[in-house]
């Protein structure tokens, strides 16, 4: 055995052992030439076998991809880690995750420059911040999920187990912290296959996430193993627990789920290009192309739309302050109709005050009358408002936020109520946008609801991003709510792709990407009760996270 493959021993015997005794067996065949890799060699095999994992998400779904991607990392990790006492393993395997990291949001996020080129004589220079800066920062978290799990690193499987504790911390918190961007979490490698993403209804995005990473870096002890059991025994396990996975969500799945008695929904798709879509010139041919559209007729023995929805900022206006507008819509509607429109609104200053503006839902009924609105609560970044610490700075050197309103969007109270009251209509869970890709937000933790939502709507431009992954990455995670919560998906998308998505994860109807379209169905009914996770949330995730970091340290004080 070469130094190397001795140190590699050394480190992952268990306290008390012999490291002549190796617990994993010396290192076979190539494996050797990943252990022996050090400075910037391992950092770039890890960026690329990072950037190979990306391919595990939608659009390509190539699970097989993040089990080649982690594994690697797993060997990666072991030679890091060799030789080396278990605190001064934490920054070493630190950069190995940051590289690894910053590859594989790197690979999966580089559709994020198209929104860049829009109006790129005013925001090309930042699209290397975009498409560079936001996965090398968000890499760290990697890096800490990789340096907990050096902590922890030690014999055999065991080792596995580490690494899912830390990356699953990691993404949580990727999750959660400085607002929170839980995009391509690694349990999407499991939530785009129909039968395996059911078990989001009873673990959560998350808790997908922890299977996701045993599953996928499992063959890394095909070559590490000495002993069948340790060699063998965690592909075994995880072909099992994938099998298990398909039959439980098989059998989950059962008969198409019911449709809601008396609702007739129609998505109007318009595909307006961003760059005209926010002009005030265009304001009156935008509304005659919504209205136009809603009026289509049906095809030949379906029912008339009870209710129209029109994608997130339908109007490069303030249509509450527009009486002719509101008037030109509500005569566009038939009798009965109900329209449910994303649409900025605008609240009136206290004295000193300047205006606010929101990104808003609103529900518009006979006569134009607006019944109720919803404001978004969760913004974007740099995208609908500045961050308070940067906004005077940035402001000063002539920026502003991608979306051209007077100081950015305001945040709707958190506390304020999610559910609208659309008449017809269970009660509604309103997301604008991106809130949609948040597990467990669809009602905050803790807010008092008067009833249960019977749906989840999802309004949204995605116009920004073309015809990239990104419009699919969106549609895939907003899908994975409707199972987590048991409750349908209705998703109306200014370009594309608009959905109706039962609870269970089937997809009712869609819109194809950049078409002019609408789309006529009915609408699923929730799951009698709710799921699991939507009463316990991510108790689940904890558990399993727990569970991770109590084998990892149990079997470091094996003999």
């Amino acid at each position: 055995m070469t130094r190397l493959a001795d140190g590699y021993a050394r480190s992952s015997a268990a306290p008390g052992v012999s490291a002549r005794e190796p617990a994993s067996g010396p290192p076979r065949g190539a494996v050797l030439v990943i252990l022996r890799l050090t400075g910037w060699r391992r950092l770039s095999l890890a960026w690329i076998v990072g950037a190979l994992g990306a391919l595990a998400m939608p659009p390509y779904g190539m699970l097989p991809a993040l089990i080649l991607s982690l594994t690697v990392a797993v060997w990666l990790q072991d030679g890091a880690s060799a030789g080396l006492t278990t605190l001064r393993r934490f920054w070493p395997c630190f950069l190995l995750g940051w590289a690894w990291g910053f590859g594989y949001l790197t690979a999966g996020l580089w559709w994020l420059g198209q929104a860049f080129l829009v109006e790129a004589d005013e925001f090309l220079w930042a699209l290397p911040l975009g498409v560079i800066g936001l996965p090398f920062g968000l890499g760290l978290f990697y890096g800490a999920g990789f340096g907990a799990a050096g902590l922890l690193w030690g014999r055999g499987p065991a080792r596995i187990a580490a690494l899912a504790f830390g990356l699953g911390g990691a993404e949580w918190l990727r999750g959660h912290l400085f607002t929170g961007f839980p995009w391509n979490t690694l349990g999407m490698a499991l939530a785009q296959n129909l039968w395996l993403m059911q078990w989001a209804a009873e673990i959560g995005l998350y808790g997908l996430t922890i299977l996701a990473v045993l599953i996928c870096a499992a063959p890394a002890t095909l070559a590490t193993g000495s002993h069948p059991r340790s060699r063998y025994g965690p592909s075994a396990a995880a072909a099992i627990v994938l099998i298990g996975m398909g039959l439980y969500g098989a059998a989950r799945l059962g008969p198409p789920d019911p449709a809601v008695a008396g609702v007739r929904l129609r998505l109007v798709q318009p595909n307006l290009p961003q760059d005209a879509k926010f002009r005030p010139e265009n304001r009156a041919d935008i509304v005659d192309r919504y209205i136009e559209l809603s009026q289509r007729p049906v095809g030949a023995g379906e029912a008339e739309p009870t209710h129209i929805v029109w994608p997130e900022s339908a109007f490069p206006f303030l249509i509450q302050r527009d009486p002719d507008a509101l008037a030109k819509v509500a005569a566009g509607l038939k009798p009965g109709q109900h329209l449910i429109t994303g649409a900025a609104r605008a609240e009136e200053p206290l004295p000193g005050e300047r205006l606010r503006y929101f990104n808003a839902v609103m529900v518009i009924g006979p006569g134009g009358a607006i019944s109720d609105t919803y404001d978004k609560v969760h913004l974007v970044p740099f995208g609908e408002y500045l961050p308070a610490p940067l906004d005077a700075a940035l402001r000063a050197l002539g920026l502003r936020q991608f979306v051209a309103i007077p100081g950015g969007f305001s945040a709707g109270s958190a506390a304020a109520q999610r559910i609208l009251t659309v008449p017809g209509l269970p009660p509604v869970a309103a997301t604008i946008c991106y809130e949609a890709i948040f597990p467990g937000a669809i009602l905050p933790a803790g807010q008092a609801v008067p009833v249960a939502p019977g749906l989840i709507l999802n309004v949204t431009n995605d116009a920004w991003f073309g015809d990239t992954p990104g419009p699919r990455q969106h549609l895939a995670q907003a899908r994975l709510r409707a199972v987590e919560e048991g409750l349908p998906l209705v998703r109306d998308a200014n370009t594309g792709i608009s959905a109706v998505v039962d609870p269970h994860g089937r997809i009712v109807a869609q819109t194809k990407l950049d078409e002019e379209t609408w789309l006529d169905a009915d609408l699923p009914a929730p799951i009698i009760g709710g799921t699991l996770y939507r009463r316990i949330g991510d108790a689940a995730f904890a558990l399993m996270l727990a569970a991770c970091l109590g084998g990892a340290l149990i079997a470091r004080r094996q003999p």
